[in-house]
């Protein structure tokens, strides 16, 4: 394999880096995938990724860039099949990616990179019969996410924990975004160290960025957004799910109007995943602790769209109960907004506590709201973040993690 140079199988089963993120299951893995998919391309690298077809509307190939395909593969029914449906397709899955290989000639790809458990399983299948290396990037793990449960959140059945636990065996490289990830592998699924590597996401700094010379001012975005020009805004940006923990703001603003304090305006930005009924539940929680009028929805949006709400925003909240990476964070950071987020996983590494926001060491809204009180309460410190997060923000790039990954790449063919 030319180490600069590698055609990439990148596997997406469950989600297509078409989609729109913070919608059903689309996140920051489908932004991870695209970002790290153009840089690649950018080193010479060929990506072609397979995902699964969810429209007979989709084309059988999408040329997204130069040296960037994504293929559509037909796997059960186009609609009404959710993640835990899927692992009865990963035969037909599979077998329409290795269709795909036959019509080339031998040994066309040289890696298989797959992304998150039900791509592991049918990325296994495909390195193996192709005689290629596995790289595969976990980006959640079921064990870690059943450790810090939302309260009546389902845990993740036994039948993924087992397919991780296979995968992660069988994987001639593993991605972690962070050592804490890393040491999650390591403990909960007793991967060996030596196929453990830690390559750090990135951030698109040139789609988040703070207001520069001839940009729009705070005042200015809230307004171009319909929002109040005045006044202190929160925003969330994400899947309403309660791994994501949206309620803990919530509750934290009825917790302020309890204690007569002025209450933020905090915006929802982002649709339901996993249960359709996810917002309007959001919406009954904010009437019952009294904060309707304080709480603003909107529906997921483009990327240029989301810098601008950070750039709105006097903080951005990111209260998940578990997080591989956090990169709504760096993305907020990089627009000069401060985050207050959980002190969980890979939050840890986005967020300097104290220097870039700040840390909350659990999910109590008092807390929350304690930590909102004073930080909105004082514009110097607020300022003093502001800089911090542009300073952390400029640590990450998307061309690093593709130097990286392609390093990764090169010792998984060694092995």
């Amino acid at each position: 394999m030319t180490s600069d140079s590698p055609r990439v199988a990148m596997l997406s089963v469950h989600t297509s880096p078409l989609a729109q993120p913070g919608t059903g299951d689309a996140g920051g893995m489908n932004v991870y995938i695209t970002e790290l998919s153009a840089a690649l391309a950018r080193r010479g690298a060929q990506v072609e990724i397979f995902t699964r077809r969810t429209s007979s509307a989709q084309p059988d190939v999408v040329e997204v860039a130069d040296g960037i395909l994504v293929r559509h593969i037909t796997a059960g029914p186009f609609e009404g099949l959710d993640k835990t449906d899927l692992p009865g397709q990963l035969c037909y899955f599979s077998a329409g990616v290795l269709r795909t290989e036959a019509a080339r000639h031998a040994g066309w790809y040289d890696v298989v990179h797959s992304h998150y458990w039900l791509s592991g399983q049918a990325g296994w299948l495909a390195a193996d019969r192709w005689n290629v290396p596995l790289v595969h990037a976990m980006h959640t793990m079921a064990r870690v996410k059943n450790l810090t449960l939302a309260p009546g959140d389902t845990p993740e059945p036994m039948g993924r924990i087992i397919g991780e636990e296979q995968v992660v065996t069988e994987a001639d490289a593993l991605i972690a975004n962070t050592p804490a990830e890393a040491a999650d592998l390591i403990s909960e699924y007793q991967a060996d160290p030596a196929k453990v590597h830690v390559v750090t996401p990135g951030v698109d700094l040139e789609t988040f960025r703070p207001a520069g010379p001839g940009g729009l001012t705070r005042s200015a975005e809230r307004i171009g957004l319909g929002l109040p020009p005045e006044g202190k805004v929160i925003v969330f940006a994400g899947r309403v799910q309660p791994l994501k923990a949206p309620d803990v703001l919530v509750r934290a603003l009825g917790v302020l109007a309890d204690h007569g304090e002025d209450v933020p305006t905090l915006v929802i930005v982002g649709g339901a995943s996993g249960r359709p009924t996810a917002v309007r539940e959001l919406e009954a929680l904010a009437y019952q602790v009294g904060v309707s009028e304080n709480v603003v929805f909107r529906p997921a949006v483009p990327r240029e769209d989301l810098a601008r709400w950070f750039r709105a925003a006097d903080l951005v909240a990111v209260p998940s109960r578990s997080e591989s990476f956090g990169l709504v964070a760096v993305e907020a950071q990089a627009c000069g907004t401060p985050v207050v987020a959980a002190d969980v996983g890979g939050l840890r590494t986005a967020v300097a506590d104290g220097v870039s926001g700040v840390l909350v060491g659990d999910h109590d809204p008092h807390r929350w709201a304690k930590v909102f009180s004073e930080l909105l309460h004082d514009d110097v410190r607020r300022s003093a973040l502001a800089r911090g997060a542009l300073e952390v923000a400029s640590r990450f790039s998307w061309d690093t993690t593709a130097e990286e990954t392609l390093a990764v790449y090169s010792r998984a063919a060694r092995r």
